[in-house]
């Protein structure tokens, strides 16, 4: 005799759970893995490749769905494509602690690549191997905060390494040109001067042009300055992204 599943019941598989508790009960909808996190930071924009189904359940995984009447009196509607926005955007995503960990393992690499892509080591103007970094985030006692992206994160690291000493290292310079016409071009070429980290080349004939090495973090100050001296008739342009010897920095 076959066994007859239960009204309102769908089984789903290989999901990404997001739950929200509000007025006493609980609701939760179905994703596809990795998608909720493009979703929030508006990577992706199209709900149907972040939700599995437009259902809201009580309990995805018995297949469970949320009753109207409780929708109705907790949501104010009981329109469930309307209802899986807001689940959405303010319910907590359930990851299972072996998730957790593999998850956070992977952040945790990504983090150290940025840092190995945007840092060298001084002395040499060399780049520390991504495995260099990991080490030294460990020493460090780095701790990966999954709700904030490998960028920001990253930029955190380096500050760290910075205050505490861990290791010698710091952001990979910027080469710019910044050509001003001569009328602006001593005041400019002071305030730039001041800025620079190393002056590359230095001319002034009918018209100013320089070329510097700044810290990335300088990039907008300069042009700010530049269009600001110069009325909007001087330029400004990136010549490297960064400046760096060939080659991954090696311990001794």
């Amino acid at each position: 005799m076959a066994l007859k599943q239960p009204t309102g019941q769908k089984r789903l598989t290989n999901i990404a759970v997001i739950r929200l508790k509000k007025g006493g009960k609980r609701f939760e909808i179905a994703c596809y893995p990795n998608k909720v996190t493009s979703w929030r930071n508006k990577v992706e924009t199209d709900i149907d490749e972040v939700l599995q189904t437009h259902t809201v359940f009580t309990n995805v995984s018995k297949g469970e769905v949320a009753k109207t009447a409780d929708l109705k009196k907790i949501f104010e509607t009981d329109n469930h494509s309307e209802i899986c926005l807001k689940i959405l955007a303010k319910g907590e995503l359930q990851v299972s602690e072996k998730e957790r960990q593999a998850n956070a393992e992977s952040m945790f690499r990504d983090i150290a690549t940025v840092v190995s892509d945007k840092c060298v080591n001084p002395d040499t103007n060399r780049p520390y191997p991504v495995t260099m970094i990991e080490k030294a985030m460990k020493d460090l006692h780095f701790s990966v905060k999954p709700n904030k992206n490998s960028k920001q994160q990253a930029l955190e690291v380096i500050k760290q390494f910075n205050e505490k000493e861990v290791i010698n290292i710091q952001r990979a310079e910027m080469r710019i040109r910044v050509v001003a016409p001569a009328k602006d071009g001593k005041k400019l070429r002071e305030k730039i001067r001041k800025i620079a980290s190393q002056v590359e080349e230095d001319s002034f004939d009918e018209d100013l042009q320089m070329v510097v090495l700044i810290d990335p973090g300088c990039y907008r100050e300069i042009d700010e300055i530049v269009k600001h001296d110069t009325k909007g008739k001087g330029s400004f342009e990136i010549l490297n992204l960064k400046n760096v010897e060939e080659g991954d920095e090696k311990l001794g």
